[in-house]
């Protein structure tokens, strides 16, 4: 007796094909073209989770610059303050504070200048 493919192959098709679901013409509809689109938008979204981590580092530093320069101070000056006086706070809390608490994102960049 042979063992026909046909259920697990409609299961693999039809999950394809509910991934491809939204997707423009052919590649909504029909198995093969799904399959590759489905296998491509994979890729795509592979690299697009490392690159959305290098762009809120990017969007960061550049709120901590922006509030560096207000009081006087370039990042770098400011970034190096930082490790010289052992504080140690990474630039997702550095650039939090610039924008929700500006009071002591300022004592920070004061404390930086006396030293």
């Amino acid at each position: 007796m042979r063992i026909k493919r046909s259920v697990n192959a409609l299961k693999k098709r039809r999950a394809i094909l509910k991934q491809a679901k939204g997707y423009r013409g052919a590649k909504s509809k029909l198995y093969r073209v799904a399959r590759q689109a489905v296998m491509k938008s994979g890729q795509y979204a592979y690299v697009g989770r490392k690159l959305r981590k290098r762009d809120m580092r990017r969007l960061w530093i550049s709120r901590i610059n922006a509030a560096c320069r207000t009081n006087g101070l370039t990042y770098s000056v400011f970034i190096n303050g930082l490790k010289t006086n052992n504080i140690n706070l990474n630039r997702k809390v550095l650039a939090d504070m610039a924008v929700n608490d500006v009071a002591s994102f300022n004592k920070l960049c004061d404390t930086i200048k006396s030293k």
